[in-house]
């Protein structure tokens, strides 16, 4: 395995210093947004393929340090209703799919969207109960009318690209967000649809991270390192479903926090050897979005953490049996 990071957040940072300091920092790999929620302070899609030059001197500012670009990342609502934004991010998406294909990297994250309730609706709705019966009858529409046909478009597109695993990360807010709906879309669109599994929205929708690792296997394309601090005592008032501002933490049922913060080391020590053991073998990516600490100590934290964590070495040969 080789523990990587997510680089946007470093957007403060040129593209040296921010790889310059993750190489101090000992890692092996970067994950670089590319616009839409991520931003793409060090990686414009648009700009870069307008000159094959800056795509070359991109390239080796990574390799020259021994690092490798894990996925190019584009996390947005191609799903939108407001058809300017979906256009926006829908463009984005493509010039990363085919920056991607420039770089010979085949992985590239996103969400999967999530349409509003009509054809004519202005804000999307995230449908998550069957009850009253219109509930229902939006997301049989959203699935069937929009997001299936959609992927299956994008899927083609990428695939021509050389682009063959399209990791959507499953967060509420989007039509994928757990372990079922992932397997779903999968099933309905293809192989190159897989997760870009961050296991922290997974803790506060009351879900077991291993137990859905064990259940996508090969579905797994890429995998961020991110925490979460469910509140036993906000939570046992209210539930997990929180609309308060992820600055209000004493108040929150659940805050992100980062690796080590939610859970201790023997969730994480089981997490990786569990992906290890359905044939995950690839990048953990930290993504730090604790509240409670700075850039640079919730990085370092995370850093220091996962260097325990993680299974560096092939496995070599059973020689006990």
């Amino acid at each position: 395995m080789k523990l990587g990071v997510f680089t946007v957040l470093f957007s403060q940072k040129s593209l040296d210093e921010a790889l310059d300091y993750i190489v101090k920092s000992g890692l092996q790999a970067v994950e670089l947004g590319t616009g839409n929620y991520p931003g793409n302070a060090h990686c414009n899609p648009e700009e870069l393929l307008k000159d094959e030059k800056k795509i070359a001197n991109l390239r080796k500012a990574v390799e020259k340090r021994g690092l490798v670009i894990s996925a190019l990342s584009c996390h947005g609502n191609p799903l939108h209703p407001q058809k300017a934004i979906a256009d926006a991010h829908r463009k984005v998406q493509r010039d990363t799919i085919l920056l991607a294909e420039k770089l010979g990297i085949d992985c590239v994250i996103t969400f999967s969207g999530c349409p509003g309730d009509s054809p004519t609706a202005k804000y999307p709705n995230w449908v998550t109960c069957p009850w009253p019966d219109d509930f229902s009858e939006i997301l049989n529409w959203q699935w069937e009318e929009v997001v299936i046909p959609y992927w299956k478009e994008e899927v083609a597109f990428a695939k021509v690209h050389g682009v063959t695993k399209i990791a959507l990360e499953m967060h509420p807010g989007f039509v994928v967000y757990n372990t079922e709906t992932l397997l779903k879309l999968r099933q309905a669109v293809g192989p190159e649809i897989g997760a870009n599994f961050d296991p922290s929205h997974l803790f506060w929708q009351g879900m077991d991270p291993i137990a859905s690792v064990r259940e996508l296997g090969p579905a797994i394309f890429h995998v961020h390192a991110k925490d979460t601090r469910v509140d036993p005592i906000n939570t046992a008032k209210n539930g997990v479903l929180d609309t308060k501002h992820y600055g209000d933490e004493i108040h929150r049922s659940w805050i992100f926090r980062t690796v080590g913060y939610g859970h201790d080391f023997a969730f994480w020590k089981d997490f990786v050897s569990t992906l290890r053991m359905v044939g995950y073998d690839y990048v953990l990516s930290i993504e730090h979005e604790d509240s409670l600490m700075s850039v640079n100590e919730g990085f370092q934290k995370a850093v220091s953490f996962l260097k325990e964590v993680l299974l560096f070495e092939e496995t070599g040969q059973m020689w006990w049996a």
